[in-house]
């Protein structure tokens, strides 16, 4: 028999009052895989609107040479 067991619903870090800002590169890369793409939110668990802030992020840092666009 197949066991189920509910996953417990992610929350968006931006939501509860955590900020991300470009220049905070260890932040940046829990948002990012090892080679360098931007992790859907069904992973990261953040909301719509936030998601879309995170990318933009992700994409100033990488233009700043803070994080690889690839690795």
């Amino acid at each position: 028999m197949a066991e189920f067991y509910r996953r417990r619903k992610k929350i968006c870090q931006m939501c509860a009052g955590k900020d991300v800002n470009y220049k905070d590169v260890e932040i940046i890369k829990k948002y990012i895989n090892e080679s360098g793409k931007i992790l859907p939110r069904r992973i990261t668990g953040a909301c719509a609107r936030h998601q879309r802030f995170i990318a933009n992020q992700i994409k100033r840092a990488r233009f700043m040479a803070l994080v690889p666009f690839k690795k």
